[in-house]
């Protein structure tokens, strides 16, 4: 089975859970678990020697499993991995039908044990995350729950796969593009997700207040934090990408700061590709500085540069962009996350060019993808936004490089991010103080346009980079073109990159270099009658730039020369229409130059 139908299964059949390691603490995850499900329906008894007999959350505490008078269907322990085994045994002489270990903890001989006896078993996951998950509760964090439903989420018990009313999957992005995150409205059985547009949300009560502002349990607070309608995209893009979580933001520069942010602090240095898009580089190299963060550019095709770099002990990050914007050169990811990782720092690949139609960069190792959805994951050129998107495999608590994760926050009274909220908290972290104190918040009308245009984005994209490939190979050809940047040419440096790392097309954003210069490429952009002269890509429409005027103008000649932009470049993004139509305005265009 399905670890996601596991689980449901496990919650739907569970009505009484015995916790091991139970705390009176309330500042401890045990305590956030056993609150957040006694609110929802199950009856929580903890087990703790050092609090035998007392009262906790209205539950007489047990010195052991064996001491509990009552049936049990779950034990849930919150202990060293080393001790789970004989707990394991314990769990089944009292006839448990499920073991659940907590975050963090793992042990293949309690996994043993608990299949002699015919026990479920779950290990290194939180039953607080994974019922809010499975719920559909749209609170922080926007986790995937992994599954797909045409019924209405239930705010009380998660759905069974095995009965009406339950569960669907896919592992196909045309369904997930369309059903991922999205289930019809509680309230009103609306098929579409609603527009939110409130600034705040109903708290039922104080104690229900103090739970959301503790982060005990998922819910929506405030606008700046959360929204329901951006939630179900946060979800949907880390689908598309096969992550634990996303959080959505106002652009896609706010992405790039969001993601940093959590690991970032004065004197820290970012090594990023020097063929980065002109705005970021911009944003590395002289805003950041304003925080006291530094940035490398180097040649990331350069492995022994990138290596090189990494090894200092003041760099947290390596950064590149799977397809580069604008001159289509391709990262070789599964190297970059190699020489991150052993460098112990994570990999942040820009996908916005690629998207996840044509590249998943978690699948080669990257750690955390930002986007500017406003491209093509929105597609209509109506629509600004940003995304951070988690794949929940660095482990934060590792290094201590990182203590916004990895150390107690005072901000919410101690509580460790990473310990809490296991592989999803990094991308908690960055709505419930990211999103907080810096306040990049994408509206909900944005975020429906994007979710609307996700629908098509994988039609969108195969016909973007069929239409691609037409131009490109046209323009190859034009005498009044000195080269085409197209990673799809047989002759580009990155031909086989884009073959081991990109689907369906090289991308249909590329560059051309006029043999006529600063005033051809100039002229080109201004000769065109139907492509769209403007500062962006990814749109239904093709679109055309002078980068070296425009885009990178902000730039010295040696930046824009090392991001493949000198002053002769034109910047296309092909799009949709049909192809026929965009070369002939291209070859009118080229006919007029003098």
């Amino acid at each position: 089975m399905d670890e996601d139908y596991l689980i449901a299964e496990v919650l739907a059949q569970t009505k009484t859970i015995a916790m091991v390691g139970a705390s009176a603490n309330w500042k401890r995850p045990s305590f956030f678990v056993m609150t957040y499900l006694q609110k929802h329906g199950f009856r929580v008894i903890p087990v703790n020697p050092g609090l035998a007999g007392q009262t906790l959350n209205g539950e007489i505490c047990y010195e052991s499993l064996s001491a509990i008078p009552d049936a049990i269907d779950l034990v849930d322990i919150f202990r060293r991995s080393e001790e789970c085994p004989a707990l394991a045994e314990e769990a089944a002489a009292i006839g448990a039908k499920s073991l659940w270990l907590q975050i963090g903890v793992i042990s293949e001989q309690a996994q043993r044990t608990a299949a002699d006896h015919g026990m479920q078993f779950i290990q290194d996951k939180c039953p607080k995350i994974e019922h809010s998950r499975l719920s559909g509760l749209l609170g922080l964090g926007g986790f995937y729950s992994g599954t797909l439903s045409s019924h209405r989420a239930s705010h009380r018990q998660p759905p069974s796969p095995r009965r009406n009313g339950g569960l669907a999957q896919s592992q196909h992005i045309e369904t997930l593009s369309i059903h991922a995150g999205n289930r019809p409205d509680a309230a009103t059985g609306s098929r579409i997700t609603p527009i939110y547009q409130t600034t705040a949300f109903l708290f039922d009560d104080c104690d229900h207040a103090s739970s959301l502002y503790n982060l005990q349990e998922p819910g929506n607070i405030y606008g700046r934090l959360s929204n329901p309608t951006t939630a179900v995209l946060e979800q949907r893009l880390a689908a598309l990408d096969g992550a634990v979580g996303a959080c959505c933001v106002a652009s896609g520069h706010a992405a790039q700061l969001v993601a940093l942010y959590p690991l970032m602090a004065p004197g820290k240095t970012i090594i990023a590709s020097d063929k980065l898009y002109g705005g970021s580089i911009t944003q590395f190299t002289r805003t950041f500085t304003q925080f006291g963060w530094q940035a490398n550019l180097v040649n990331i095709h350069d492995l022994d540069a990138v290596h090189k770099a990494v090894s200092k002990e003041d760099v947290a990050v390596l950064f590149a962009e799977s397809l580069a914007n604008p001159d289509g050169n391709v990262s070789d990811i599964e190297k970059l996350a190699a020489i991150a990782h052993n460098a112990g720092i994570p990999l942040i690949i820009d996908n916005t060019m690629a998207t996840p139609v044509m590249c998943q960069p978690g699948k080669f190792g990257a750690d955390i993808i930002v986007y500017s959805t406003t491209k093509f994951l929105s597609g209509h050129g109506n629509a600004l936004g940003g995304a951070v998107v988690d794949m929940g495999s660095f482990d934060w608590l590792r290094s201590a490089n990182y203590p916004s994760l990895s150390a107690p926050d005072p901000a919410y009274h101690g509580i460790t991010f990473a310990e809490t909220f296991g592989k999803h908290g990094f991308i908690t972290y960055c709505h419930a103080s990211v999103l907080r104190d810096l306040g990049p918040t994408l509206s909900p009308m944005n975020a429906f346009l994007t979710l609307t245009g996700l629908e098509t984005l994988p039609l969108r994209m195969r016909q973007h980079n069929e239409n691609a490939e037409k131009v490109a190979n046209f323009l190859n050809q034009h005498e009044k073109i000195a080269q085409v940047s197209w990673a799809g040419l047989s002759s580009s440096p990155y031909y086989s990159l884009a073959k081991k790392y990109l689907q369906h097309g090289a991308g249909s954003v590329f560059t051309v270099s006029l043999k006529g210069g600063y005033e051809a490429g100039i002229q080109l952009v201004e000769n065109c009658n139907l492509i769209s002269h403007l500062a962006n890509i990814g749109d239904t429409r093709t679109l055309i730039v002078h980068p070296a005027s425009t885009t990178h103008r902000q730039l010295t000649s040696d930046q824009r020369e090392a991001a493949g932009v000198g002053d002769s470049i034109v910047r296309l993004s092909i799009g949709i229409e049909h192809a026929d139509d965009i070369i002939a305005d291209l070859d009118g265009a080229l006919k007029n130059i003098n």
